[in-house]
């Protein structure tokens, strides 16, 4: 998307609220060192809903893009002037990109998990359950093949319309149940949760086996009493640092055109993660 980076210019920053606990900076700017493009900076800039069309309509002229977190990753679909396949059918992005005077609206998070999936050698379909039903539960299921079945739990149902209709767009069949019932984990191969940070805490005691993954999307605190709790059952457990980071990857080489420093940026995310 974006043209081969000038290192005398470009910003970018993540946009949320509340954002100020991100590392999304370290990652991106570890990254704009790693590259040689000294004049880049990328900046955490607290942003609700409401705010986010005004912000775009006074962006510097230098301004390249933006990550978005919570609240904004379906708003951002609405302020944008173009989307990306990938975002319309997941219905919710996470990433803005300056393409002359507009702004297009893209999603890194379902490459996130899927290359952190890939990267733990966790394969990405068999028996899921999704925990969650929010922007990056959507992105998740874009991440899937090969699945036998799908089942989503959570806390309302009744709120899982927008997860629903992804699952339509993406022609993937899926169950949807209550969180409390914990339908489906027994029998799963991978559960992914992207709940709040504390709300799945009570799976940390579910009799995980052995030969069943589970990826907590949370990077901190970590690790999770969901995570904690399946490693002791010996299950493979996936931390949302390697999401994180691997989303981050893809947007420095949306924003900047060159190939991503993944090991820079790993390095400068374990640094900040102590």
């Amino acid at each position: 998307m974006a043209s081969e980076a000038d290192p005398a210019r470009g910003r970018a920053a993540v946009l949320g609220s509340p954002v100020s606990h991100s590392l999304s900076p370290d990652l991106h700017n570890a990254a704009y060192a790693a590259l040689g493009l000294t004049g880049w900076h990328y900046d955490a800039i607290e942003c609700t809903e409401a705010d986010l069309g005004a912000l775009l309509v006074d962006a510097p002229p230098n301004q390249v893009g933006y990550s978005c977190t919570m609240p904004l990753k379906r708003e951002v679909l609405r302020v944008a002037t173009s989307i990306s396949a990938q975002a319309a059918a997941i219905g919710a992005g996470n990433t803005l990109l300056r393409v002359d005077e507009d702004w297009y609206a893209d999603n890194t998070d379902w490459i996130g998990i899927r290359d952190a999936l890939a990267e733990a050698g966790v394969p990405a379909g068999g028996r899921i359950v999704v925990l969650g039903a929010g922007g990056t539960a959507q992105a998740a299921l874009a991440a899937l093949v090969d699945v036998e079945t799908v089942t989503v739990l959570v806390r309302e149902p009744a709120r899982a319309v927008e997860l629903r209709a992804t699952a339509e767009r993406l022609d993937v069949a899926v169950t949807v149940a209550r969180l409390d019932s914990g339908a489906g984990l027994g029998s799963a191969d991978l559960v992914i949760s992207t709940l709040p940070a504390g709300v799945a805490d009570p799976l940390g005691a579910f009799g995980w086996r052995p030969e069943q993954a589970v990826f907590d999307v949370i990077y901190r605190p970590w690790p999770t009493a969901l995570a904690a709790g399946a490693a002791a059952a010996g299950a493979t457990v996936v931390s949302g640092a390697e999401l994180l980071l691997f989303q981050a990857a893809r947007q420095v080489e949306l924003m900047t055109g060159r190939a991503a420093p993944v090991q820079a940026m790993r390095a400068a995310l374990s640094a900040a993660r102590r």
